[in-house]
């Protein structure tokens, strides 16, 4: 892939970077390898050397790009705004329209049809069980034989359910439906007719499919009820389509959605009381990276948490932990190794446990042998609904 384009990239946002450095300190990959190709300030060096002085697409160009978690912890960071985060969605989007064979290609697509997921997953289930599945090798989770169906409760928001969550952790689902209800509103349930945000697909650069699953998932949900979501990853997503797809419609939906601890947190006042004994447990907090450099929306987390346990801070600033959806399947030495920095911040906390709102981080850092849950199901098994 040695052929020379430009890259899409806006001029103007190529040009806000004046190379500060201040993005260094809270990049995961530039933390531990120390290399400038590995850095926000080096990734955009290389995407202006070939949009503006017209520099092949090499190797090293492919690994500088390949190897980024696209965690977006260099916007909070940088005083001059550098949107990070279109300027590598356009990068790989022009990469996607150049590699000639990508799995993820067709990989992605299963995602948006939910029986094709279901059977392959529930054919990695049997395997599973069988230990024809190298499961740790390959950072899955346990699968589920079988799922318990989520039924309707009412109108009064809508509970996004995904695609691989709804596939291998639909007891998370459960668990904050429940939560949710306790709270006083009715759920609505998209079902298959919302199986994909598109978040995967985007972040790969397969703009075509990641908006064509936009427009299906805002089919779905239609109406002005709020949407809530418990995947951070996903309700990144789902809070950019209208920079995304730039229709009005798109706009208007994306001001629709919350993270279910941003809609709890302001509620939280309506939810039963703590069973006894909550308050002995001691929950440390991982913020997904698209809960907090994206959404900024991590804080509600703890609120919601506080009054059921004991809850400290994780004390390396939000870095992220390597998940990065399907980072830790590509990049499998980074993402570990970015992984220990995270593991040695929990092992100073000296909590019983962590809690973080996106699946792709708890199943890596259960894969790292962390307990970790949801923070709505330790909320579930904590709330006292006798009373």
């Amino acid at each position: 892939m040695s052929a020379r384009a430009s890259l899409g990239i806006d001029p103007e946002e190529l040009a806000s970077c004046v190379a500060c450095g201040l993005c260094l300190p809270h990049c995961p990959t530039f933390r531990v390898t120390g290399e400038e190709w590995a850095s926000p300030r080096g990734r955009i060096s290389a995407m202006r050397q070939v949009q503006d002085q017209g520099a092949a697409i090499d190797q090293a160009f492919l690994s500088s790009m390949d190897t980024c978690v696209q965690c977006r912890g260099c916007e909070p960071a940088c005083p001059s705004g550098v949107p990070f985060g279109s300027m590598m969605e356009a990068t790989q989007a022009e990469l996607a329209r150049r590699r000639r064979v990508d799995w993820r290609q067709w990989g992605f697509r299963v995602l948006g049809h939910p029986w094709l997921l279901n059977l392959f997953s529930r054919g990695l289930a049997v395997g599973q069980r069988l230990r024809l599945v190298p499961s740790r090798r390959l950072g899955l989770p346990k699968i589920p034989l079988r799922q318990h169906r989520l039924r309707v409760s009412g109108d009064d928001v809508w509970l996004f359910t995904g695609c691989v969550m709804d596939a291998w952790q639909r007891s998370t689902h459960a668990a904050v439906k429940r939560v949710v209800e306790a709270a006083g509103a009715g759920v609505a349930l998209p079902g298959a007719a919302a199986g994909c945000c598109g978040a995967l697909s985007l972040h790969a650069g397969l703009e075509g499919h990641s908006r064509a699953l936009a427009v299906r998932t805002m089919r779905a949900l239609e109406g002005s009820a709020p949407i809530l979501v418990d995947s951070a990853g996903c309700g990144a997503v789902l809070k950019e389509y209208g920079k995304h797809l730039g229709t009005p419609a798109a706009v208007a939906f994306s001001k629709r959605v919350m993270d279910v601890h941003e809609w709890l947190a302001a509620r939280a006042d309506r939810l039963p009381s703590a069973l006894e004994g909550g308050q002995d447990l001691t929950i440390a907090v991982h913020d997904p990276c698209h809960l907090r450099h994206v959404q900024r929306a991590h804080q509600p987390v703890t609120e919601v948490l506080t009054p059921f346990a004991t809850v400290v801070a994780l004390d390396d600033d939000g870095l992220c932990c390597g998940a990065g959806g399907a980072y830790a399947a590509m990049q499998p030495e980074l993402a570990a190794a970015i992984r220990e920095r995270k593991l040695e911040a929990i092992r100073r906390s000296g909590a019983d446990i962590v809690a973080s709102a996106n699946p792709g981080c708890t199943i890596h850092l259960a894969n790292a042998g962390v307990a970790v849950r949801h923070p709505l199901e330790i909320v579930d098994e904590m709330v006292d609904y006798d009373h």
